[in-house]
């Protein structure tokens, strides 16, 4: 049997995974554990003056240990389909997307080179990319798949195949099928939601049939974005004035918009920015917190902020009341969030994600009593708030969960197995 490898390049983390002897999928771990983190980090070797990387929790390290001599690149796939993103400097040196994720990969893949030898490989793909615009038809995904693909030949991988996440996550699921089913799947992970309605017949022979797709740009990565709003940014001068020639005027919101979320944080650091800020803040009603929202930036603070953040919404999971903990020189956030304020504040999130299943639906032609099991995995599918979305929609007995950070991975094997 041919080798198979599935990879899922995610937002936040990345899986390999390889099937056995026996037909089955397993995830390639390194000393680390298995899920990488999709990160990289840049510096300057002191002694040669050469730009120097590392990725994964390497990478993560390396950042903590020299923030300020160092730049931290996320979420790189974020930016596949979006056009304006065609390059950027670091240190002196150009850099495309598609090299830097071909520099990621190189390094997430190394250890498997053995396993890799002669193997075909399935990468995923959202079905939505984050930033497509909806009304491009479709056009912007096909964007954002053109340069996923490039960037794995940058990689030394020309030759790979493409699958939606979503349906990689039910074939994983549908190895426990004992009888014909029609599933809605929901994968979430850190920067879209997607979803796809599958019919499963476990045969013989068994069969996988797409019956429809839908997704939306966004996902657990936004939900954090609307802590860092209600909670953060306003210890940080957000809704605060200043004033032009004694006309008040509200601090740019724009600001927040790009500190709120991670993967444009790097953005910020640019020196007219900076300026732009240092200047309202002279004549601003609370200076002192435009001075922190620069020191946040030039110290490269937001991965240490942005963990609280992830951390606290973890913990809103399982219990009624979370606190979210950050401190920075003098800059200490010691606040309370409440479960039900936080499902406030993603509510229009949910909405969004409620409109994409029933696209998905419609896609199908199905309505939800045709749908036999629902199954939801990713990060973001263990938060109360979109269980119970599901649960109103298709009820509680209709829902399975389970792989939540390995099963796409491990979907896409499978998919290559059964010659995609």
């Amino acid at each position: 049997m041919q080798p198979v490898i599935g990879i899922d390049f995610g937002t936040t983390n990345s899986v390999v995974t390889a099937l056995r002897p026996d037909g089955t999928a397993e995830t390639l771990t390194r000393d680390t554990g298995e899920v990488f983190r999709s990160v990289l980090c840049f510096w300057s070797d002191p002694k040669g003056g050469a730009t120097r990387h590392a990725a994964g929790p390497a990478g993560i390290e390396a950042y903590l240990e020299e923030p300020l001599a160092s730049r931290l690149v996320m979420s790189m796939k974020s930016y596949l389909a979006q056009r304006s993103f065609t390059e950027t400097r670091i240190f002196g040196r150009r850099f495309t997307l598609e090299s830097l994720i071909a520099l990621f990969l190189r390094d997430l893949l190394a250890p498997f080179g053995a396993a890799m030898e002669g193997a075909r490989v399935v990468v995923g793909r959202p079905v939505r990319f984050v930033g497509a615009n909806p009304s491009a038809k479709g056009a912007d995904d096909d964007f954002g798949e053109t340069r996923l693909r490039a960037a794995f030949a940058a990689a030394g991988l020309p030759a790979v195949e493409v699958a939606l996440e979503p349906a990689a996550a039910g074939q994983r699921f549908a190895a426990g099928i004992d009888r014909p089913a029609t599933v809605l799947v929901g994968d979430f992970g850190g920067g879209t939601s997607d979803f796809s309605v599958m019919r499963f017949d476990p045969g013989p022979p068994a069969a996988v049939t797409a019956l429809g797709h839908a997704g939306v740009g966004l996902a657990g990565d936004a939900f954090d974005t609307r802590i860092i709003d209600r909670v953060v940014s306003p210890q940080l001068g957000k809704g605060d004035e200043y004033r032009i020639m004694g006309k008040p005027l509200p601090v740019p919101p724009a600001w927040y918009a790009s500190f709120a979320r991670w993967h444009q944080l790097p953005l910020m650091r640019g020196p007219k920015t900076l300026r732009e800020i240092a200047e309202v803040a002279r004549t601003a009603d609370h200076p002192e917190r435009l001075h922190r929202l620069v020191q946040l930036i030039e110290d490269e603070a937001g991965y240490a902020l942005y963990r609280a953040v992830s951390s606290a919404k973890a913990a809103l999971s399982s219990a009624e009341e979370a606190v979210l903990t950050f401190r920075h020189e003098d800059f200490t956030i010691e606040a309370p969030i409440a479960r039900a304020d936080f499902e406030s504040w993603i509510a229009p999130d949910l909405a969004r994600m409620e409109a994409a299943v029933d696209a998905a639906l419609a896609d199908a032609g199905l309505g939800p009593e045709a749908v036999d099991r629902v199954f939801l995995t990713g990060g973001t599918s263990l938060v109360p708030a979109v269980r119970a979305l599901f649960a109103r929609r298709f009820g509680e007995e209709r829902i399975f969960g389970g792989g939540e950070f390995v099963s796409v991975a491990e979907g896409l094997a499978l998919m290559g197995r059964d010659q995609i």
